[in-house]
């Protein structure tokens, strides 16, 4: 809720409005766990704090390391479902990937997350409970957020817009909007109306082929869109907000990552204010799709940098505890 959506609350109790702002400050500036440690309020607002209103409180199930530090994170939700958070430190900072989904429904063919369908939406709050209990555990300030864990974020608009409203709000966590990226399979409706909130935010669309009839064998989505309309939309959405798209490429081996296949993405981005984020597939056991070779993606970035493109390599980071892109999955792990 926000803080004008507490006061409403709290008036229609008639508690005064001020009550509103030590709330709000309690879930998103001291991050309790608990209506009970709200020690500024009246025991009696409290109690019907807890009668009235849910809180939603992630539990830490199980935390992995890296061997290059990345930490993953198992969260248990209070309907017992679960979801996986991944912690990865820069030299420019903390990014913490959340998931926005218990599952996904897209059925990318490369992606571990969509393996079993979607189960549910992520409350906004909930997703908030992945950044406030990871940055409790690891006793670090997290200042870049990606929400490309598991989960399709844009078939959660609703919640994702609110959730990023409340992680940037003044009187919260106050994390500047271009601190955050969305990654999205490419929901065209969607694509547009996040366009109108003016958000300023990172939007990441995850294109993997640069023409229609390889991108449909890869990505279901592809089969409602082409990528005509994809970018149509994307476009959109940068002349709407100003912020440069990125567009994500996952390099399969002998599938995507030719130099004519190269030459052919340059020409789609090349009047296009972009950025394309190079990804060797990770692998997933129940996929048949290869890493592709280092020379392969290298030559595959020099080809778009010689037309133009700026292009660089995601760090693969968190693999051998499938914490990297498109390992992530709803699993109790024993």
């Amino acid at each position: 809720m926000t803080i004008e959506e507490i006061k409403t609350l709290m008036e229609s109790w008639g508690e005064k409005a001020f009550r509103a702002p030590q709330i709000f400050d309690w879930l998103h500036g001291k991050k309790v766990k608990s209506i009970g440690e709200m020690s500024n309020l009246p025991l009696a607002l409290r109690e019907k704090l807890e009668q009235e209103t849910a809180l939603a409180t992630l539990t830490l199930h199980t935390r992995q390391i890296s061997r290059d530090g990345t930490r993953k994170y198992l969260f248990l939700l209070p309907d017992h479902q679960a979801v996986e958070s991944v912690l990865m430190q820069y030299d420019y900072g903390n990014t913490l990937c959340i998931s926005s989904q218990v599952g996904c429904r897209m059925g990318c063919h490369f992606c571990a997350s969509t393996i079993g369908g979607l189960v549910r939406n992520l409350l906004p709050g909930e997703m908030l409970e992945q950044i406030y209990r990871v940055e409790e555990e690891a006793g670090l300030n997290i200042n870049h957020i990606v929400v490309m864990g598991t989960g399709e974020p844009l078939d959660n608009l609703e919640n994702l817009i609110r959730f990023i409203r409340l992680l940037s709000d003044p009187k919260g966590k106050k994390l500047s909007q271009r601190n955050i990226t969305v990654s999205t399979c490419g929901l065209v409706p969607e694509i547009y109306q996040l366009a109108e909130e003016k958000l300023g935010i990172t939007l990441a669309l995850s294109l993997h082929a640069p023409e229609d009839a390889l991108r449909q064998t890869m990505m279901p989505i592809a089969k409602r869109y082409t990528i005509a309309e994809t970018l149509a939309a994307c476009d959109a959405y940068f002349q709407a907000t100003g912020r440069r798209m990125s567009y994500e490429y996952s390099l399969v081996r002998g599938v995507n990552d030719m130099p004519q296949q190269a030459q052919a993405l340059a020409q789609l981005l090349i009047d296009r204010n972009a950025h394309v984020n190079l990804i060797p597939v990770n692998p997933v056991a129940e996929r048949a799709y290869e890493t592709s070779r280092e020379e392969s993606v290298a030559r595959f970035q020099k080809i778009l940098e010689k037309n133009g493109i700026n292009a660089t390599i995601r760090k693969k980071m968190g693999a051998d505890i499938d914490g990297a892109c498109g390992q992530l999955r709803r699993r109790l792990m024993e």
